[in-house]
């Protein structure tokens, strides 16, 4: 049986991968009478004195909702809420194992963007941070935006922040690995949807180097029409030299290339053409370009976001560390400077001596990396006077 059947078979036999377990024993009458009435009344009168007291007196304090309204699902694209159940419940899954962090699937049948927003707002008193899920682009920059401004808890787009976090993660050690100078690089992104401008984003405040944003049409530059809104605010900060051209100009004398766009769009011979490149080809399942074949036109760090090769790219190193931190803390919103703390955790897991060029990012499984996380930025957040709840190291 290949995975694919696999999957389906052990699907159908799981029906779901979360499950709901009371942690309250509820087992003879008297049990019954605190769990539930007439005893639950107390917290409830507490809480409706002071709303924060939900944080200790329910889950509310390790509960995180996972949100998506079905648009862009894994590589599948616009397969809609219900398709994209399967996926939501597996993050939630993955939280739990990762961190222990308890998460919920909530898919939303709505296309509007204020809808869309209402609905999660409206919801949002039942959960200590909001997890947004496979939303496509340019709507998922709008609905994070809304969201930021009327909830009062931690909003997070996995798809871009995520992936921008554990990709800058990545280059910091694969910078080391080459001996290359930050500040100094020139950085080719391919793909300027939701991903892509994060990545951009966040290279840029971490300090790298020249930022090129490049799409279908080639090379992003400040002006161009038809620029969403996501790529329209990055144009500003990016290109600085004001380049026109296709993805393959750009790549000449690159330092890096940071692939979230398509398979088999990058040959050896621009490779050849890059500076002793760093290529992080992460198109899944088939990469911009093969490590093999990047390797043969030169590359000296290869990556992608397949577990079969070295220096597997993988957001599940970010997310559930990072809500673990901003949970124990109870954060208000997730910044930029925590999104760097975490990528910097992430990067000093492992020690520099151990750093090689096929060993630049921690595995999936490795234990250190969620604690790590959490707690960068969860002190990030006291730093910045965001939180509700003091530091107290995380364990």
């Amino acid at each position: 049986m290949d995975n694919k059947q696999l999957a389906i078979e052990k699907h159908k036999e799981w029906k779901g991968k979360i499950e709901v377990i009371s942690r309250a024993p509820i087992t003879n009458r008297e049990e019954l009478a605190i769990a539930y009435t007439p005893g639950v009344a107390e917290p409830c009168l507490l809480i409706a004195e002071n709303e924060e007291l939900a944080y200790d007196y329910t889950r509310k304090g390790n509960l995180v909702a996972v949100i998506t309204d079905g648009t862009a699902v894994l590589g599948l694209g616009d397969i809609g809420p219900s398709a994209g159940m399967p996926v939501m419940e597996g993050k939630c899954a993955l939280f739990k194992a990762f961190a222990d962090v308890d998460a919920f699937p909530l898919c939303v049948n709505s296309k509007d963007v204020d809808t869309i927003v209402n609905t999660i707002a409206l919801i949002s008193k039942s959960f200590g941070g909001i997890n947004l899920e496979d939303i496509a682009a340019p709507r998922c920059f709008e609905i994070e935006k809304k969201l930021k401004e009327v909830c009062d808890i931690p909003v997070f787009h996995d798809d871009q922040h995520g992936t921008a976090i554990v990709v800058g993660a990545a280059l910091l050690n694969a910078v080391k690995v080459t001996g290359k100078t930050m500040g100094e690089l020139r950085v080719v992104i391919n793909g300027a949807g939701a991903a892509g401008v994060a990545i951009g984003k966040q290279l840029i405040a971490m300090g790298f180097g020249n930022i090129i944003m490049c799409d279908v049409n080639g090379i992003i530059c400040e002006g161009d029409a038809n620029l969403n809104s996501g790529q329209e605010e990055i144009s500003h900060i990016s290109n600085q030299k004001k380049e026109h051209g296709k993805l393959a100009d750009a790549l000449k004398g690159a330092d890096i290339f940071v692939g979230v766009s398509r398979p088999k769009l990058v040959t050896k011979e621009m490779v050849e053409t890059m500076n002793q490149g760093i290529v992080f080809a992460m198109a899944n399942p088939v990469p911009e370009i093969m490590p093999d074949e990047a390797k043969a036109g030169g590359a000296v760090v290869v990556g992608t976001g397949r577990s079969d090769y070295p220096n597997q790219i993988n957001n599940v190193l970010v997310f559930p560390g990072l809500f673990k931190g901003v949970l124990a803390v109870r954060a208000r919103d997730i910044t930029e400077p925590m999104k760097i703390a975490a990528a910097h955790a992430i990067a000093n897991v492992i020690p520099e001596a151990e750093l090689t060029t096929e060993y630049v990012i921690p595995s999936s499984f490795d234990n250190r990396v969620a604690l790590a996380v959490a707690n960068a930025v969860a002190q990030e957040a006291v730093k910045e006077g965001i939180n509700r709840a003091p530091y107290v190291e995380i364990k």
